[in-house]
């Protein structure tokens, strides 16, 4: 058992949820995944070991106990992804061509410049922010 298999199992149990051998597929593939995942992809890639509607049951649950993060794209399109306290602080390059999503970690300075940037924002609505996701739109190296 992963040390995310680990941590995953002991918030379901907090909440007296299980974790079924289902959720446990879904958490595996979004764990080896360069960024989020629809519902259709990791159906692709767990097979037919976890149904479908098992699969969208599962993506449900673990959403509900802040396991897994949705981000509602383009086209209507929901991928999902292992909570920030799972998976740590990063962002998202979305290509408007293909709809591939990568996750990228930015080096520190550049992750405290977009902080002090959100704050900025903050202030200017009177609005105390807490989080922050960047999402950059353009074309990934495979579509330029």
């Amino acid at each position: 058992m992963t040390t995310t298999d680990r941590e995953v199992e002991n918030r379901l149990q907090q909440h007296q949820v299980r974790y079924t051998t289902g959720r446990r597929a879904v958490i595996n593939s979004l764990a080896g995944a360069p960024g989020p995942r629809s519902a259709a992809e990791l159906h692709a890639e767990i097979g037919t070991s976890v149904p479908l509607s098992s699969l969208y049951r599962s993506l449900t649950v673990l959403e509900e106990f802040g396991v897994v993060q949705p981000h509602f794209g383009a086209k209507g399109i929901t991928r999902y992804e292992l909570a920030e306290w799972l998976k740590g602080h990063h962002h998202h390059l979305i290509c408007i061509n293909c709809g591939s999503v990568d996750d990228i970690e930015l080096p520190h300075p550049i992750e405290q410049q977009v902080r002090a940037l959100v704050g900025d924002i903050g202030s200017m609505a009177s609005f105390m922010p807490i989080n922050h996701a960047l999402e950059i739109e353009g074309r990934c190296g495979s579509c330029l």
